[in-house]
């Protein structure tokens, strides 16, 4: 695109473009938004919110961990969780399961609340 095209729509986030000046020549050009854009990010932070409160509710009903909670709430995956905690994704996975977070020693549960930056008491119960 042109750099006179680069999308200037109302956005509450800016985004840096790549195009084209009038000498042919590619820059970089301050974006203040595009509408198609916003409403994608904002349909998709929609739906991890959704998941988000899902996860919540099964925590509560002790199906899961608080593990897999904040993990979804700092919008990680179990690959991205297990490179942090530096452990293979099965050993972290079984941590997923309440049974086995409770065994827990105190150096994991602070890794966990180090990795999500919170205290091991937010970890532990996800309604403080």
């Amino acid at each position: 695109m042109k750099d006179n095209e680069v999308p200037q729509d109302k956005s509450s986030f800016s985004d840096l473009c790549y195009a084209v000046d009038k000498d042919g020549n590619y820059i970089t050009k301050k974006s203040s938004g595009w509408e198609p854009k916003r409403v994608v990010l904002d349909n998709s932070l929609d739906l991890i919110d959704e998941r988000v409160e899902e996860i919540k509710k099964k925590v509560v009903n002790k199906e899961l961990s608080p593990i897999v909670y904040y993990m979804e709430l700092n919008r990680m995956d179990l690959s991205v969780l297990a490179a942090y905690y530096g452990q293979w994704k099965w050993r972290v996975k079984r941590h997923f399961k309440p049974s086995n977070f409770e065994k827990l020693s105190a150096k994991s549960l602070k890794k966990y609340a180090d990795i999500f930056n919170i205290s091991v008491d937010e970890l532990k119960d996800i309604t403080k």
